[in-house]
């Protein structure tokens, strides 16, 4: 058995957009479907080897791109948070993109429709959380050292997919009473949900091209913390899709 990956050009509003689909080559049923949703630097490497890891899982997953076909940044780029800018300045066109990549996963010949939830990083942790603000079609989402500001658009009530949040103590992005602003709007939008907080991690503790690298704007991998919340994640969706 082996994982195969797909590159999928998909449209949707001011695409096309290009992302990358991984599943188990001997794939005879529909599998429950994993949205991957990148950091700021959008759709790259890191997001394919999500997907096949969660393909090794025995889901389908996508890493999608919310950007669009051929807009990526590096660390090295100038002005590195262009492109997600333009979509935190428009948060209705950020929700319809990803409803965009989610419709595309569902519509995945391997996929079950009717099991689907994302996973996200970063920039990508807010998107998780905004397309369940959003009532996007999916049983839940995994935040992984997310964004937590609201939208400008009300959240649905109740919210319907269950929601893990992954919180870096020390992320200086979303500090403490930024976490607890989110479970207080969680708990009054009627959401299932839980944080799990890592002590001693900032923002950015699942990135490994972060290994070894001193940063001073709080960004850093901790490897106890990115362990902890992948098996978190594992557990979260083996009860969502049972």
């Amino acid at each position: 058995m082996a994982i195969v990956r797909q590159t999928l050009v998909y449209d949707g509003p001011g695409g096309p957009f290009e992302g990358v689909i991984a599943y188990e080559d001997e794939v005879e049923t529909p599998r429950p479907g994993v949205l991957v949703v990148p950091n700021v630097l959008g759709q790259k490497e890191a997001d394919n080897v999500h997907a096949e890891n969660l393909a090794k899982l025995g889901y389908v997953g996508f890493a999608c791109d919310v950007f669009g076909q051929g807009r990526r940044k590096t660390r090295a780029s100038d002005n590195v948070a262009e492109y997600m800018n333009e979509l935190n300045a428009d948060r209705a066109l950020l929700r319809d993109r990803l409803a965009a990549s989610l419709d595309t996963l569902k519509g995945f010949g391997h996929v079950d429709a009717a099991k689907t939830a994302a996973v996200g990083f970063c920039f990508g942790g807010k998107c998780v959380l905004d397309m369940a603000r959003a009532g996007l079609d999916l049983l839940g989402g995994v935040s992984f050292h997310g964004v937590y500001d609201r939208p400008d658009y009300a959240n649905v009530a109740p919210i319907a997919a269950k929601l893990l949040v992954c919180h870096g103590w020390e992320d200086p992005i979303a500090p403490p009473d930024a976490m607890v602003a989110l479970g207080r709007e969680l708990t009054e939008s009627g959401a299932d949900w839980q944080i799990h907080a890592y002590g001693n991690a900032g923002h950015a503790f699942t990135d490994i091209e972060l290994k070894g690298v001193s940063t001073n704007l709080g960004l850093a991998y901790e490897p106890r913390a990115d362990r902890r919340s992948w098996k978190a994640m594992q557990d979260f969706l083996a009860e969502l899709f049972v």
